[in-house]
């Protein structure tokens, strides 16, 4: 259950722990799946899900980030896309239930896994120990590239959990899947997301890398999206964010709380 103090509020807002998520440019505040209007993407292939770009898809953001590594004691880290961008502002209640682990969100709108990787081979895992990493990245892969493969975003987000490991190797990492989308304009894209899905849930090895789908939540009896969940069929709104807490919180609390390695 959801048990923030409203009336400390302000305090935990102010707090180092949560100012990156809360310092967005105005850009990131619109949970679009593109930050910037994008030229056309190329014909995608199976590597290029796995291929850093050759320049961050927000510098801006970027640099928001290396700032708040520099503040030092980063708990938990948060990555991904305008999903997880978007949860200390539209979700800002359950956020707050994370100021006591010291989060840092480092979610840009727009990523696909290959902006993911871009960031985390130049810098975003300096000198940072987290002892959690909440990962939910893939959507945009296909939701702006409609001739992407689930296997080459599965690809993709595989890559990343690789480099977490590797540069991170005292850090737990739980994989989200992705979650479903019914947004206006988009084809039927759950057959792959339920896809992707499949592929990912293997990387979960029990002990260092844990995988949840809080999917499920999301829908109603009929396998839609539920009303009043979501903001536009993509991006979760307050009650969205405060369900996809509450499926979390138990592998969440066992993670955080569990010594072993």
């Amino acid at each position: 259950m959801i048990k923030p103090l409203r009336c400390f509020s302000f305090l935990l807002l102010s707090a180092s722990s949560i100012a990156v998520a809360q310092t967005s440019n105005p850009a990131s505040s619109s949970l679009s799946s593109t930050s910037a209007p994008s030229p056309t993407p190329l014909p995608r292939t199976p590597l290029s899900a796995v291929t850093c770009t050759e320049t961050p898809r927000n510098p801006k953001r970027h640099d928001q980030f290396m700032n708040r590594i520099n503040q030092g004691d980063i708990g938990i880290l948060f990555i991904g896309d305008s999903i997880t961008d978007g949860w200390p502002r539209v979700g800002e209640w359950s956020w707050l239930n994370y100021a006591p682990y010291k989060p840092a969100n480092f979610g840009v709108n727009g990523e696909r896994t290959e902006d993911v990787i871009w960031r985390l081979t130049n810098g975003e895992l300096k000198g940072i120990h987290p002892k959690l990493v909440v990962l939910q990245i893939g959507t945009n892969n296909i939701g702006q590239c409609r001739d992407e493969k689930p296997e080459w975003a599965a690809a993709g987000i595989t890559k990343i959990v690789e480099l977490l490991r590797r540069e991170l190797p005292q850090s737990r990492i739980l994989l989200i899947g992705l979650l479903p989308r019914e947004r206006s304009g988009d084809p039927p894209l759950n057959d792959k997301i339920a896809e992707i899905n499949r592929i990912i849930s293997k990387l979960d090895d029990g002990k260092n890398v844990r995988y949840l789908d809080v999917g499920p939540v999301f829908l109603d009896g009929n396998g839609k999206i539920a009303k009043g969940v979501m903001l536009d069929g993509l991006h979760p709104n307050a009650h969205g964010y405060d369900l996809w807490y509450e499926a979390m919180n138990p592998l969440f609390s066992e993670m955080i709380n569990s010594s072993a390695l």
